[in-house]
């Protein structure tokens, strides 16, 4: 992404990320499901796990990291699967997204709730269109996990 250009435009990696969080899938037999959790501040609505990359870590170990503190599920890594980049009041938000393997689960944490959806559900919960479509990047990659 150039210096010129700021905006997003739709890159699988994002350079210089804020952020890091994890698209984590889940087989259930033949049913592909996706982990999706409750936002701390608007807590009707269904995020992806995701933090700030915290000094020295890098966007994959965030990431995992990420995912077990706001859901308490453990996920490894698969491979980079989006970024999206937007404004808050307080920061740009430039934010890597992996596509991730389930590996076990506990109680979630920061009070936030979890739940395990279908693609066709995760895109009717999911608010914004680059989260939608990270979704529809996931379900593409289902020799992967």
């Amino acid at each position: 992404m150039s210096t010129a250009d700021p905006l997003y435009q739709g890159q699988v990696v994002i350079e210089s990320p804020t952020h890091a969080g994890g698209v984590v899938v889940r087989d259930d037999g033949p049913v592909r499901r996706f982990l999706l959790v409750t936002a701390r501040r608007q807590p009707g609505q269904w995020v992806f796990p995701k933090g700030h990359i915290e000094d020295g870590e890098t966007p994959e170990i965030a990431a995992v990291r990420e995912v077990l503190e706001e859901s308490g599920v453990a996920a490894t890594v698969v491979s980079p699967l989006g970024a999206s980049q937007y404004k808050t009041a307080r920061e740009v938000v430039r934010a890597q997204f992996f596509l991730m393997r389930y590996v076990s689960e506990e109680k979630p944490g920061e009070g936030r709730r979890r739940a395990w959806f279908t693609a066709a559900e995760a895109q009717r919960a999911l608010l914004y269109e680059d989260a939608r479509l990270l979704i529809a990047g996931a379900a593409r990659h289902r020799d992967q996990t």
